[in-house]
């Protein structure tokens, strides 16, 4: 008869990507206080979103802090992990979103989530950046979307860092994930170009390919002064093609099973959310606006849906379990 499993064995699985949950809220957040601004819909919904990813991300972090305290050779087994070891980085992108999320309503608070976040995230950048050059673990097939996460993360800290620092420094963040967005594209496009398909567990973080330019534009914003240049054009344009792209396979996505990295759907479409709802802001006509509409009620949905379906996998006792 096999021993009782112990009282304390699912904190040991309390999965790292669960932070992609407080991400993809915090995006929420966003994209609903830019439409109050655009499309006219009620502000109060952007708050109260913002106070539950704020929730979500507090409880979450204190789950993983336990584990952390309860089980250190879990968490160092997962960040020698070669996929998961990406994940880890959400943890400070979740804090410079929060940071955008709270930065017209509590400055302060939300000046302090920026700055731990994007101390963490350069923290993060160079530890994943060292262990993919000194690698002894890494192969062609271990590259995947969620490569982007770590160091393309780095161009999510102008958005409301420059707001809160000197330029330079969200100049400097923002010169770091550019540059690293084109290297890291190619690798992972190589590698599914011409190697084989994602297994199905990762077929999700495909989304993750929206983020980088989506967010990308939003920074460059605030950075060239809110001018949509023709430099702004082209980060807009490929984040849409590349969600055009997704769209065109969704049978694809809809087939998939249910898993913790389906949640990598909500921040690239809350990403793309902003940028659309931004470029329709600026006068982008009826067609701009009306699309800004659609991505938002799709990201709604998804989230909405991804939210009950994660409450379901947690009372089955679906999460927190080993792989």
């Amino acid at each position: 008869m096999p021993a009782p499993t112990a009282p304390h064995s699912r904190l040991a699985h309390f999965p790292i990507p669960l932070f992609a949950t407080a991400m993809g809220s915090s995006g929420l957040a966003i994209a609903w206080q830019q439409a109050g601004a655009v499309l006219g819909l009620p502000a109060q919904i952007g708050l109260v979103l913002q106070w539950w990813a704020l929730a979500l991300f507090v409880a979450i972090a204190l789950g993983y802090l336990a584990k952390l305290v309860r089980h250190p050779d879990a968490v160092r087994h997962e960040f020698a992990h070669p996929v998961r070891l990406n994940f880890f980085p959400a943890i400070s992108i979740s804090l410079l979103l929060l940071a955008t999320a709270f930065a017209a309503t509590l400055p302060g608070f939300a000046r302090g989530m920026w700055m731990v976040g994007a101390a963490l995230h350069l923290g993060f950048t160079l530890i994943v950046m060292s262990s993919w050059i000194h690698h002894t673990r890494y192969d062609i097939k271990h590259a995947n979307p969620a490569w982007f996460i770590p160091v393309v993360g780095n161009v999510i800290v102008p958005v409301a860092g420059i707001g809160f620092a000197p330029a330079g420094v969200s100049w400097f963040f923002f010169s770091i994930g550019l540059v690293f967005w084109m290297v890291l594209l190619t690798i992972v496009m190589y590698r599914l170009f011409f190697h084989e398909p994602l297994p199905e567990r990762l077929t999700p973080t495909l989304f993750i390919l929206i983020a980088p330019p989506a967010v990308a534009f939003v920074a460059w914003l605030k950075l060239n002064g809110g001018q949509i240049d023709a430099f702004a054009q082209i980060l807009y344009n490929v984040a849409l093609f590349l969600t055009l792209l997704l769209a065109a396979n969704a049978l694809r996505f809809f087939r998939l099973p249910f898993f913790l990295s389906t949640w990598a759907y909500s921040f690239p479409l809350a990403a793309i959310t902003i940028a659309t709802l931004i470029m329709a802001g600026q006068g982008g006509g009826f067609f701009l606006v009306a699309l800004a509409g659609v991505l938002l009620a799709v990201l709604s949905v998804v989230l909405l849906l991804l939210t009950i379906r994660t409450f379901q996998a947690m009372l089955r006792g679906e999460l927190c379990v080993p792989e």
